[in-house]
């Protein structure tokens, strides 16, 4: 609820196409792509580091239950 939250939180929106992933696994996002857009978008580093991480394994969980859920379908 912070200004700095909603600025990573804006952050996590743009970066849809920065993920690292293996076939049929997401395993994350591209944090070097992530800090580097943080950095241009003027979202404190800091913050980035200290969000981005927690924000990212509730990702990677539901990103890859739905995988597994349409593919058992």
């Amino acid at each position: 609820m912070t200004v700095e939250g909603w600025r990573v939180w804006d952050l996590v929106g743009r970066l849809g196409g920065q993920v690292r992933a293996v076939q049929g696994a997401i395993l994350g996002w591209d944090m070097t792509a992530a800090l580097a857009l943080g950095q241009a978008l003027g979202v404190s580093p800091l913050a980035v580091a200290e969000f981005l991480p927690s924000i990212e394994a509730v990702m990677v969980r539901a990103v890859n239950r739905r995988m597994t859920e349409r593919n058992e379908q």
